[in-house]
């Protein structure tokens, strides 16, 4: 499992023009999936995002959890996550899990991640192109794997 951490000021998703989800301050994750992955890792994962300390404190430190803040996430599938570029120009997917496995797992992942965070969980549409708007904070950008 490999996710894309970014803390946003604010985020967005659109898939065909509509507006399917959107958070205030808070985290902005890009969500891949690997074959293997299962409960373990989201439980992991979701433990690591809710006490990863990546917002400012009262002295500007970079010690605050999501929960101190009263962030918002916003998670969304990408399998081109797992994409390999080592050899030749086209990514490779072979990594990635496949869409039927890893459909439900995303939405397992929002459910484990709304247990785990105290305040709201959007998420994007898995199988949809989606433009993803986002306005970095920092910027602060982590990538981070089970």
């Amino acid at each position: 499992m490999r996710v894309v951490v970014q803390r946003v000021g604010s985020a967005r998703v659109l898939v065909a023009g509509e507006l399917i989800a959107t958070i205030g301050r808070g985290l902005l994750l890009l969500v891949g999936f690997a074959p293997g992955d299962g409960e373990r890792e989201l439980a992991w994962m979701a433990r690591k995002l809710a006490g990863l300390r990546i917002f400012p404190d009262a002295a500007g430190q970079m010690n605050a959890a999501l929960a101190d803040v009263g962030g918002a996430v916003l998670a969304v599938p990408n399998f081109t996550l797992l994409g390999d570029c080592r050899k030749g120009r086209r990514p490779s997917f072979d990594g990635a899990l496949a869409p039927d496995a890893a459909q439900p797992l995303f939405a397992r992942f929002v459910d484990v991640l709304t247990g785990h965070v105290a305040g709201p969980v959007a998420a994007g549409r898995f199988g949809a192109t989606m433009q993803v708007e986002l306005v970095n904070d920092g910027p602060v950008t982590l990538v981070i794997e089970t």
